[in-house]
Order: C-alpha cells, then sequence, then structure tokens
C-alpha cells in the first residue's frame, strides 16, 4: 500500500526521463519512464479507473 507518491524528471544523455517514486512501508521504488511508457501507464491507469467506475 502506498504511503507516498512523488514525480519528478531527470535528463540524461537520451534525453528527460520521468521518475515515479512510490514509498511503502516495504520500502521506496523508484521507475524510471520514457515518454512512451509514461503515456502507457496513463493508458493503463485511465482503464483501470474506467473498469472501476462501472462497479
Amino acid at each position: 500500500m502506498p504511503t507516498e507518491i512523488h514525480v519528478g524528471t531527470v535528463d540524461d544523455d537520451k534525453g528527460a526521463l520521468g521518475i515515479l517514486s512510490i514509498h511503502t512501508a516495504a520500502g521506496l521504488l523508484d521507475i524510471a519512464l520514457e515518454p512512451p511508457a509514461a503515456e502507457a501507464l496513463i493508458n493503463a491507469i485511465v482503464s483501470i479507473k474506467t473498469k472501476l467506475a462501472e462497479v
């Protein structure tokens, strides 16, 4: 269960990356996302949200 969620960006030699940091009781999970991966994550969340609204 997430206790905190933070977002940010960093730049590397290939461009910008989005960073999603999720703090949980078990520890910290950092996820680096390129733009296509971020878009896929957004689409997945929208799909989940739509299905939950049907319940």
